[in-house]
């Protein structure tokens, strides 16, 4: 069963996570820490519909004690074209098929990109080579920016624009340690961290006190993880079951 894992780093080695409040970004938080990290989290309060998330980020924050948590302030109404930042409905009630097809309507334009960005200036005033985000090439809607591919470039890109990059000091990278798991597999790695996945939220539209819609895209990958894991946590408690009464135990 894959888990997702990152590589030990030297006690106190400073990073940048992006710290959504969500399920993945809080998965990923969690990887860091247990790697030995500095958290340096960073969240976005750029003109979603479901600002809540802000509200969870933070409580994530001090419950995993991260070294420093900045809630950037920038506002993607002005530009709108999503179902998250402008008046568009988010869609409802899927079926995998649906979400399979094409780039959904709460694809925020160049979101990941211009959230990496803000995340590599911390970085460089951190001394930080390394930046961390949740995103995930199976479990997901059909965001271009949470491709390997895109990631790759981003890389790329980072350590040309840099001066870290330029004066060959130090190496950026974007870590991604769920890009390949399912949904899943995420939730059983956050689980065996300690996560407590009560205080995460995914849904695109929630209501005003925080209670997810249960329809959106968003809340559907998150309900059929949470079912995949149940069942098998189920399956392999009968098994052991039988073994146990087979040995007479």
């Amino acid at each position: 069963m894959p888990l997702g894992t990152l590589a030990p780093v030297a006690a106190g080695t400073p990073a940048v996570v992006l710290l959504s409040g969500g399920l993945d970004s809080t998965t990923v938080l969690a990887l860091a820490t247990r790697a030995g990290y500095a958290v340096n989290a960073l969240t976005f309060r750029y003109g979603q519909r479901h600002g809540i998330e802000i509200a969870r980020a933070q409580r994530i924050a001090r419950s995993w004690s991260v070294a420093r948590h900045v809630v950037c302030d920038i506002d993607l109404r002005l530009f709108g074209g999503s179902a998250l930042t402008a008046e568009i409905d988010v869609p409802k009630d899927r079926d995998p098929a649906a979400m399979d097809d094409g780039i959904p309507v709460t694809y925020v334009p160049a979101r990941n990109t211009i959230f990496l960005s803000f995340a590599l200036a911390w970085a460089e005033v951190l001394g930080a080579n390394d930046l961390l985000i949740g995103v995930n090439a199976l479990d997901y809607s059909g965001y271009p920016d949470c491709r390997p591919e895109y990631i790759a470039a981003y890389e790329r890109m980072a350590n040309l624009a840099t001066r870290a990059g330029v004066e060959g000091h130090a190496r950026t990278r974007i870590l991604t340690p769920l890009i390949d798991l399912s949904k899943a597999d995420i939730i059983r790695t956050g689980l065996a961290l300690g996560v407590d996945y009560a205080t995460t939220i995914s849904c695109y539209d929630p209501a005003e006190d925080g209670r997810p819609c249960e329809h959106c895209d968003a809340c559907l990958l998150r309900a059929k993880g949470f079912a995949e894991v149940a069942r098998d946590a189920a399956r392999d408690a009968a098994r052991d079951a039988a073994s146990d009464a087979a040995r007479g135990a």
